[in-house]
């Protein structure tokens, strides 16, 4: 089955770091994934640049509404996300806590399935 591990971080906290803590935690990250492909779970990786460039596209009320970030009613982010095949909801939480990120974001565990499963 495949989960989603969404890395949710506060908003602005890249910031407050030195770029040396940055790619420090970076290179953490990267052994996590390079762990997670070694045991053959890894479909997908990426990390997100802050959304100070991303765009919000609504069209619930008919023509498409643009809006660019940053989006300040946001308390949080999405830093990045991991894009596993394990067996079970627990052992992709399992792997979850074990994301160096936890330390310092939340990360969400999410399966993947069709828009109408519920």
């Amino acid at each position: 089955m495949a989960y989603l591990l969404l890395i949710v971080e506060p908003r602005g906290q890249r910031a407050t770091r030195s770029e040396a803590e940055g790619r420090a935690l970076y290179a953490a990250m990267e052994a996590f994934g390079a762990d997670l492909q070694a045991h053959g779970q890894l479909l997908a990786v990426q990390s997100l640049r802050t959304d100070d460039e991303a765009v919000r596209i609504s069209a619930h009320a008919g023509a498409p509404q643009l809006r660019d970030g940053p989006f300040t009613e946001a308390k949080e982010m999405i830093g990045g996300f991991f894009l596993i095949d394990v067996a079970s909801r627990e052992e992709a939480v399992a792997i979850a806590s074990r994301c160096p990120a936890a330390r310092w974001a939340t990360v969400e565990v999410r399966e993947c399935a069709p828009c109408h499963v519920r």
